[in-house]
């Protein structure tokens, strides 16, 4: 299975439990990896045979600006499941951060894997 995927996508949102997480959108670091079967593309070079990553990304980004999670469990699941709205989606790996969260280390957060 090929692989197509955004790295380090950084995000503005509302994620966390304690009552000062939500009030100001802090930032998120976002990574998919969605397993695909690029041939179609690589053969005909047409955007439309593609996953298209930037599209893609515009809509990981309003997903998780208005969707005010609790869990960064939750903002991955929502973000898994709209990669996988895609017919050309078979695979998705999501992983999401939240930088700053634990004092000493860069980030804290989860991956998932979900599959059709």
């Amino acid at each position: 299975m090929d692989k197509v995927f955004i790295k380090n996508l950084r995000i503005y949102c509302i994620l966390g439990v304690y009552d000062w997480e939500r009030e100001t959108p802090r930032e998120v670091i976002v990574n998919v990896e969605l397993g695909t079967d690029t041939g179609p593309a690589s053969r005909s070079d047409n955007l439309a045979d593609c996953v298209d990553y930037d599209q893609l990304s515009q809509k990981i980004r309003a997903l998780a600006e208005r969707a005010r999670r609790l869990t960064v469990e939750a903002l991955a699941e929502d973000i898994a499941n709209l990669c996988l709205s895609s017919s050309q989606v078979r695979e998705a790996r999501v992983r999401v951060e939240k930088p700053a969260t634990i004092a000493g280390a860069d980030s804290a957060g989860v991956e998932i894997v979900r599959r059709k």
